[in-house]
């Protein structure tokens, strides 16, 4: 009896010790990136013992579903997240910081590693990036007169054009969106980030600053000559009225590249217009990243895999495929390289110098939704840029 008993024992313990630990990753989208596939097996292979357990969720349901797991205390391994959401998960103590080396920031684009760093530290690691850049559609700049290579620099320039394009042509001259959907307050941040503006610098609002009062008076004077109702359409909406050549001008990042060589449409992309107290050429700096939650027992081994899979040889492969609508993280010699064969990259490249992060709230949500409101109050014409803004910056304020 006793020594059945001990067999089973011994039997039980070298079961366990053989089976991988796991490290579980909530990974966004609708399927596995094979590049991450590939990757995932290599360095299993080189980690013996230890196993990735990815699990696809949506993109709609992905953030909230790392977030329910951790506030419940069973929190996956690691989680692809928006990099707006690691103060949250920093101030509430479900993640991990995940400190990176002067020689770890200096591999990035300028002002990359701010969309990750919170009172001085570093909470995730970047693995998903993007800018963007305007697209014009030269028959229409040429249909309405305007000389087809020549793209406008300034917003005035832009407001301009795309008045001349809506009436020569009919046909709207620029693309708003202003749907409710987390992206109108992306694309609003273009306008801020091109008028050296932001909404929050270090702990105090600026949200009604004069930067970002010009750049919403701006939208103003756009929206007359702009794709009617701007609140039925989020960007990638505005991007099909694009590439169906029923627009003059757009924002968008490398996907709407990828997607324009597809069609016959004549198309040129430049840098963001610049607003009057723009330095230079800037875009809002969206980054996604992996976050590393608390209380696993595999924090180390996770971090050491998150830093393996966003490294610069995967990465640049996996950011490079186009589609994806990516920027590249880093310079290197293979972006170069896609530069030198692809140019429409340099513009998405150069907009990052003068560009600025995602500003990071306690209550993203409650921020966003403030936004998005104050943008729908002033194309719909019910408010006026400054008392919309006024109003913004007094609710936001309960939300940093």
């Amino acid at each position: 009896m006793g020594l059945a008993l001990l067999g089973s024992t011994a039997l039980t313990t070298v079961t366990v010790q053989a089976a991988d630990k796991e490290i579980s990753w909530i990974y966004c989208g609708d399927k596995m990136d094979p590049i991450h596939e590939k990757y995932i097996k290599q360095w299993e292979e080189k980690n013996t013992g230890w196993k990735i357990a990815p699990e696809v969720v949506g993109w709609a349901q992905c953030q909230d579903k790392a977030t329910t797991l951790a506030a419940a205390g069973t929190p996956v391994a690691m989680a692809y997240v928006g990099s707006r959401t690691l103060k949250q998960f920093a101030q509430n103590d479900l993640i991990v910081p995940v400190p990176m080396t002067e020689d770890e920031k200096k591999s990035y684009y300028p002002n990359i590693v701010d969309t990750v760093t919170f009172e001085d530290t570093q909470w995730g690691v970047p693995v998903a990036f993007s800018t963007k850049a305007l697209y014009w559609n030269k028959d229409l700049f040429k249909q309405a007169g305007l000389d087809p290579e020549v793209p406008p620099k300034t917003w005035a320039e832009e407001i301009e054009m795309a008045k001349t394009i809506k009436e020569k042509t009919g046909i709207p001259g620029f693309g708003l969106s202003a749907k409710t959907f987390d992206n109108t307050m992306h694309q609003f941040m273009h306008w801020v980030y091109t008028n050296n503006g932001k909404v929050i610098d270090g702990d105090k609002v600026t949200v009604d600053s004069p930067q970002v009062v010009a750049a919403l008076k701006a939208y103003k004077d756009i929206t007359p000559y702009s794709v009617e109702g701007p609140t039925a359409y989020e960007q990638n909406e505005i991007r099909a009225i694009f590439l169906d050549g029923k627009v003059g001008m757009i924002q968008a990042g490398s996907g709407a590249a990828d997607r324009l060589k597809k069609t016959k449409i004549n198309w040129g992309i430049a840098t963001l217009p610049l607003g009057p107290e723009a330095k230079g050429p800037g875009t809002l700096l969206i980054t996604d990243s992996l976050a590393i939650f608390k209380g696993t027992g595999v924090e180390e081994k996770a971090t050491e895999f998150a830093k393996f899979i966003t490294s610069p040889d995967v990465q640049s492969e996996y950011e490079l495929q186009g589609g994806a609508g990516l920027t590249p993280l880093r310079p290197s010699a293979k972006v170069d390289e896609f530069v030198a064969k692809d140019p429409y990259w340099k513009p998405l490249i150069d907009g990052i110098s003068y560009g600025g992060p995602e500003p990071l709230f306690t209550d993203y949500k409650g921020f966003q939704n403030s936004m998005i409101e104050m943008i729908q109050s002033v194309v719909t014409g019910k408010a006026e840029p400054e008392a919309a803004l006024k109003k913004a910056a007094g609710e936001v304020e309960a939300f940093k």
